[in-house]
């Protein structure tokens, strides 16, 4: 198994896990590897140290201090936008394209309230906004609406 470390053009950093080089290639040439921020297909691998695990760490002694929590950086803001879409995609029912009419429905009780999420131009997004209709445009990559494997 080969974990690669991955970089897209918008500069998000992520992990791609691979049989081996020549299945990383291959998915790469198949526009099968994308970024699971903002679905680029562009991706680049980065310089990355192997993992070697030479034994187990001996035990700290009692008094000594504990290490330090990593500072929160780009990968932890990333994994937890990440984290986020996927609970919005696995929490709302996708309407696809007739989200502007099926949340009027809703505004105007037709039909029972419930989590959607679809598409919508940006002009039916502004009427909907002053309709007084709230809604919060969050565009999704491709990506966050699959598991990772």
């Amino acid at each position: 198994m080969k974990v690669l470390d991955l970089h897209c053009p918008g500069g998000h950093a992520f992990e791609g896990w691979f049989a081996s080089e020549d299945d990383f290639q291959s998915q790469l040439g198949s526009s099968l590897v994308q970024c699971p921020l903002c679905g680029s297909h562009e991706i680049r691998k980065a310089l990355s140290a192997p993992r070697l695990n030479l034994g187990a760490q001996p035990a700290s002694p009692p008094d000594a201090p504990l290490p330090k929590a990593p500072a929160l950086g780009d990968r932890a803001a990333q994994a937890a936008w990440l984290r986020m879409a996927r609970k919005i995609m696995a929490e709302t029912e996708d309407v696809g394209p007739r989200f502007a009419q099926e949340a009027r429905r809703m505004h105007h009780g037709e039909i029972e309230e419930r989590a959607i999420r679809g598409q919508s131009s940006v002009k039916e997004t502004l009427q909907l906004l002053e309709e007084g209709i709230a809604v919060l445009p969050l565009p999704l990559p491709e990506a966050a609406k699959e598991t990772l494997q």
